[in-house]
């Protein structure tokens, strides 16, 4: 398979997102090798509460891991500020606007203290730990305050030396793919 070069870094983060999801859509699905060395390195860590997410089409699909871990899931709130609340993985019943699976609004939250790890999707990774994400800042929040392990879980075609980085961009400390783990300098 080939794929087009990405934009240079000079180009907007829009012109990114656009390259990313076209190459995305071009890659197989490769959810199960991420998964297994996902769960590998989540053992490795000792975490048992993990923080993962619902896969829209193209992302890797970690639902391999329930059963696992104890998972937990997010649902974005927007008012009064754009976070995340934290909720039992099976929780998770309706689709967002944004076509994301996530808990009902009234569903009981879990406090960010009982979280061993976070696993997260993005468009694109690169090998300094920074996510190309969609934009929302969502993770970037949560992440500034989050102190334990993070792992973006993408395919290889999509780690790249570099995606455009901004100030309040959080590096995460692990990039898992379909063919390795990849530990953040």
């Amino acid at each position: 398979m080939t794929f087009s070069a990405p934009p240079s870094l000079q180009a907007g983060k829009s012109e990114w997102r656009q390259w990313a999801r076209q190459q995305r859509a071009a890659q197989p699905d490769v959810s199960a090798a991420i998964t297994g060395y996902t769960a590998e390195l989540l053992r490795q860590l000792g975490a048992e509460t993990v923080l993962a997410y619902h896969a829209l089409p193209g992302e890797p699909d970690l639902s391999g891991l329930r059963g696992h871990f104890r998972l937990l899931t997010t649902r974005a709130r927007v008012c009064p500020e754009r976070h995340l609340t934290l909720h039992e993985w099976d929780s998770a019943s309706e689709v967002s606007p944004l076509g994301v699976l996530q808990p009902p609004r009234d569903t009981p939250q879990v406090p960010p203290s009982e979280v061993d790890a976070v696993v997260l999707p993005a468009l694109a990774f690169d090998r300094r730990g920074i996510r190309l994400g969609y934009g929302g800042g969502f993770y970037d929040r949560f992440l500034a305050g989050f102190q334990g392990p993070t792992i973006g879980v993408t395919a290889v075609a999509l780690l790249l030396d570099a995606v455009p980085c901004e100030t309040h961009d959080i590096p995460l400390h692990w990039i898992v793919t379909e063919r390795e783990t990849w530990r953040v300098p």
